[in-house]
């Protein structure tokens, strides 16, 4: 998407990176990302963010086509993190006439990153400040931690537009056709996730104001449907299940752990578990897995004793989940080891670290491969998981 009006006086400039392979060099983004970034055209002119510097060539083009020659009164910054910000600083000095809007922390972090001088162009808000432009109206809350300290949101007071920041972003180029729940839900729960509290906070104060359209740096701008995406972002911040379920999650490394986690979906659904979904560990990005285990009320954790431990990529999905402040869910442990086995203890003891977390019992043990008093001892935390 180049240019779009969405409405008469503020169009959107941002572009779409599909050459992306690693959204912040560790998430997969396989229809890409977009970076999203909006003018405001009236008696001033506000610039509400840059880009990437992977997009700017595309993005200046943007904003000249739209400005069609006009002088650029403001740049808002509303997040300083490089996908955003990257372009701060060509920005100033190719309209040395704008002046830059942004908090106290802002203007902190944007002297540790670029190296221009701000003198007479600075432009500090507040909590609740405003900006005129004409007939428009920004005012800016603070949202410190939704991801980064710095951060804050624009309400726009005549259109009721809420330029998020962060928020309400998602994975995915803004031209792909994608259900926005579950790249949104990867996003929030794998970069947000951890500021559940700061979220809430935000959400808050979004409720005194009368929001008819939301404008995010990521992913499409929300125009419908905003209860949804509100009550979505209500229980990822919560970290309530979006629905009962289960996950098993399988740490394999000859396949008998994968055995028995098949075998163990199996217990789950004759017991009447209507939606169960197995995910190898080893062959499924972690961030997917993550967003997996947020959605259900229930995981069934299977892992193979490694090195006195547990298999790594089960190490790392369980510190990847206590990272995001992973809570409030029932958990089934499974462990494998042929001599030793040593994973369930290692399991546990990471979930014991974690709030709100119920370990269902029996702790299963496989002794290399599944034997008919595995199987009893399977079927037995199934009825547990299912009552």
């Amino acid at each position: 998407m180049s240019d779009m009006k969405i409405s008469d006086s503020i169009v959107y400039v941002g572009a779409n990176d599909k050459t992306i392979d690693l959204f912040e060099s560790q998430y997969p983004v396989p229809n890409g990302v977009s970076y999203n970034s909006y003018v405001i055209l009236d008696e001033k002119v506000a610039v509400m963010d840059t880009v990437d510097p992977r997009a700017t060539e595309e993005w200046f083009a943007n904003l000249e086509r739209v400005l069609a020659g006009r002088h650029v009164d403001y740049l808002v910054v509303s997040h300083m993190e490089p996908d955003h910000a990257g372009n701060v600083q060509k920005f100033a000095e190719k309209y040395p006439e704008a002046k830059i809007v942004g908090n106290a922390k802002t203007f902190g972090m944007m002297a540790q990153f670029f190296d221009f001088d701000l003198t007479d162009r600075k432009v500090e808000v507040k909590e609740g400040g405003t900006l005129e432009l004409g007939s428009h109206t920004l005012q800016f809350f603070m949202a410190p931690m939704v991801h980064w300290p710095e951060v804050m949101v624009a309400y726009e007071q005549s259109e009721k537009i809420l330029f998020s920041a962060d928020g309400f972003g998602k994975f995915g180029a803004t031209d792909v056709d994608e259900e926005w729940d579950d790249e949104a839900g990867r996003y929030f729960l794998n970069i947000v996730g951890k500021y559940g509290v700061q979220v809430q906070a935000l959400l808050k104060k979004a409720s005194g104001l009368d929001i008819r359209m939301i404008c995010p740096l990521h992913g499409p701008i929300l125009k419908e449907n905003l209860g949804h995406y509100l009550g979505l972002y209500q229980t990822w911040s919560s970290y309530e299940p979006e629905k009962k379920g289960v996950l098993v999650a399988f740490a394999s490394i000859h396949g008998n752990t994968a055995k028995a986690s098949q075998l163990m979906a199996e217990y789950l659904r004759e017991n009447g578990e209507a939606d169960v979904t197995v995910m190898d560990l080893s062959r499924t990005d972690v961030s997917y897995a993550v967003r997996k285990a947020f959605y259900y009320d229930r995981i069934v954790l299977a892992g193979a004793t490694y090195d006195g431990g547990v298999f790594p990529c089960m190490e790392e999905f369980l510190l990847h989940l206590k990272s995001k402040n992973y809570q409030k869910r029932t958990v089934g442990i499974i462990e494998n080891g042929t001599w030793a086995p040593l994973a369930g203890k290692v399991m546990k003891g990471i979930l014991e670290t974690m709030k709100n977390i119920t370990i269902a019992e029996p702790m299963v043990t496989i002794r290399s491969t599944v034997k008919e008093d595995t199987k009893e001892q399977m079927k037995e935390l199934a009825k547990v998981l299912t009552a």
